[in-house]
């Protein structure tokens, strides 16, 4: 059957197994519209578009599908402007290493070089956040090689890749490549990928690793899928085990020998974990503060990542394993000695306990009108089973990163190596749209809720009849501050709150879920935390759930540095909130010193 280019390329996506594409219309897409509202398909079938209120969510949701639901995300947008509104969140995709194929307009081709209206160089524009392809098609019969390319790159290389069509071109009758010199005939299908690193390099992982008496673990993103092989390894080798951000997920927090998120959001027991043990083995992550890892020369390393090009990046790791993690670990543990001597574990399983008795106090302590860590520490027991929770930059992720103790089958993520503000709604469409059925609880500051945030609930309002579970929260922490940069500026630069950049408007959150056909509820009361996120979690649709938090509740790192303190001190004349950072900071740190006392 007859069919021009773009029916061509939804067709060609799907048969990739891309059936979801996240987007927003205009002319320079206009062909795409059209053909796109045909392959939906009357029963619901084909191809599902969503929506957006701005292309940079499109992006955002399409990384976020590829983190929750695996495969390739999808998303396009118009020539110009609409290109240009995509990159922060391919960028995310990019710097997350997740496979993303984004599909702009462009305008007429005869039009091109003429200084045309929404003209604009694209291929330059993508050249870096898509560098492993990037295209532009000229004629027909091209579009199919451009489609495949792109699918199979992204797949293949964990990347961003770029189409880019004319409006023109769009409209044209598609046509296969010819059988002569100059063409290329390419097919579907996503190639088979060595998993598995050869048995030398195996031996010789397993021979350091042997070695170790007090052998840490660090996980990623890359082990999500692998926390058998994790946990496995882990009790065999009598290692603690460290998180990445990203790899929050990857094992349960209610296990007594896992020491939560590692870094600058990190928790104590973790920073001891890495300035004490003897041998490193770092699994699917680029985690990227060196800083935080053991000094060189005090720890042997042994790192396994699918990509090669992050292995000994940010430790000089000793083994170095090219393969998938939980194939690689799978292999990995029949050649590895179990440990008998329990005290090194002993140590770590005594310092898990301490840690979330600090973090309870801190949670507990008064603040006005409410501590934003008590919010995370009353949702933590409330997870309902398999939800999936996202988390903004900013202060949240703190809270999201220390305070919740994900369970087994559980799922989670955020922005992580890019920290784009603003990223926490549309990863909670994203994770709602392709598991309708759980329950998604997105946690955003206002900072990022004023800047998209309130766009994207208009999209929640326009498509959550559709689910087949209702239950969304979004969690606001309405603190009026730009917190984490205000605390960052105390801290890291030694000035006091710089209000005329920091301060930010309130707004009434919940009454605006209410004005959209949402759900809003409203805290401001410390004790009624619990009874607020009981009355979300019972909700007949979406809600907006805002608590009125203090801004002044520190997010302390694991440690202080003795320049950190010299800085907090430096700052204290110029912070016009002095009293109450003084009074908060004094608790958090005494909680620390005194755990429940």
């Amino acid at each position: 059957m007859s069919m021009n280019v773009s029916e061509f390329v939804w067709k060609r996506l799907q048969e990739w197994g891309l059936h979801r594409v996240y987007g927003y219309p205009g002319d320079g897409v206009g062909g795409l519209d059209v053909a796109l509202e045909k392959a939906q398909g009357s029963d619901g079938s084909g191809m599902e578009y969503v929506q957006v209120r701005h292309e940079e969510m499109a992006a955002f949701m399409a990384s976020a599908h590829a983190k929750f639901a695996g495969g390739v995300g999808l998303c396009y947008a118009t020539s110009g402007p609409g290109a240009i509104h995509l990159l922060n969140g391919l960028y995310d995709a990019k710097m997350d290493n997740q496979p993303v194929v984004a599909i702009v307009g462009q305008q007429a081709r005869t039009a091109l070089g003429a200084h045309y209206q929404q003209e604009v160089d694209l291929v330059s524009l993508f050249k870096d956040v898509a560098s492993d392809y990037v295209a532009i098609g000229t004629v027909p019969s091209q579009v199919r090689h451009m489609v495949d390319r792109a699918v199979r790159i992204a797949q293949n290389k964990r990347s961003v890749t770029c189409i880019i069509l004319p409006n023109d071109l769009q409209l044209m009758a598609y046509e296969d490549p010819p059988l002569v010199h100059g063409t290329t005939h390419t097919g579907v299908g996503f190639p088979a990928e060595s998993k598995l690193p050869e048995q030398e390099g195996l031996q010789a992982a397993a021979n350091v690793l042997n070695e170790g008496k007090k052998i840490a673990i660090l996980v990623g993103a890359g082990c999500l899928h692998a926390t058998d092989e994790v946990i496995a390894v882990a009790d065999k080798l009598g290692a603690g085990i460290a998180k990445a951000l990203l790899g929050k997920a990857a094992v349960p927090d209610d296990l007594p020998y896992v020491t939560g998120g590692l870094g600058l959001l990190g928790t104590k027991p973790s920073w001891d974990l890495m300035q004490d043990c003897d041998t490193l083995l770092m699994v699917g992550t680029s985690f990227p503060y060196s800083e935080f890892l053991p000094k060189p020369g005090t720890a042997r390393g042994v790192q396994i990542d699918i990509k090669g090009d992050k292995l000994s990046l940010r430790y000089p790791t000793e083994v170095n394993l090219l393969g998938d993690s939980a194939v690689t670990l799978k292999a990995l543990l029949p050649l590895l000695e179990q440990k008998t001597d329990t005290s090194w574990r002993n140590t770590i399983k005594s310092n898990v306990e301490d840690w979330w008795k600090v973090l309870e106090e801190r949670a507990m302590h008064s603040a006005e009108p409410i501590n934003p860590q008590r919010v995370f520490w009353e949702l933590s027991p409330r997870l309902p089973e398999n939800c999936i929770v996202t988390a903004d930059s900013g202060s949240v992720a703190n809270w999201y990163g220390r305070d919740l103790k994900f369970r087994r089958g559980m799922m989670g993520s955020l922005s992580g190596s890019l920290a784009s503000l603003g990223a926490a709604t549309p990863y909670a469409v994203a994770a709602k749209m392709a598991y309708p059925e759980r329950v998604v609880i997105g946690t955003i500051g206002d900072g990022a809720m004023q800047m998209n945030g309130m766009n994207v609930m208009i999209t929640i309002s326009k498509y959550w009849k559709q689910w087949s579970n209702p239950h969304l929260i979004i969690m606001v922490l309405n603190n009026r501050d730009l917190n984490q940069v205000t605390w960052e500026e105390r801290v890291q630069l030694g000035e006091g709150k710089t209000e005329s950049t920091q301060s930010i408007p309130d707004f009434p959150y919940a009454k605006y879920a209410e004005l959209i056909g949402l759900k809003g509820i409203f805290c401001n009361d410390p004790d009624k935390v619990g009874a607020a996120w009981d009355e979300a979690l019972g909700a007949d649709r979406p809600v907006i759930l805002e608590f009125y938090t203090d801004p002044n509740v520190p997010p302390l790192p694991p440690h202080i540095t003795l320049k950190d303190a010299k800085n907090f001190m430096t700052m204290i004349p110029d912070e016009p909130e002095l009293g109450s950072v003084l009074k908060n900071s004094a608790k958090e740190l005494l909680s620390t010193v005194l755990p429940g006392r």
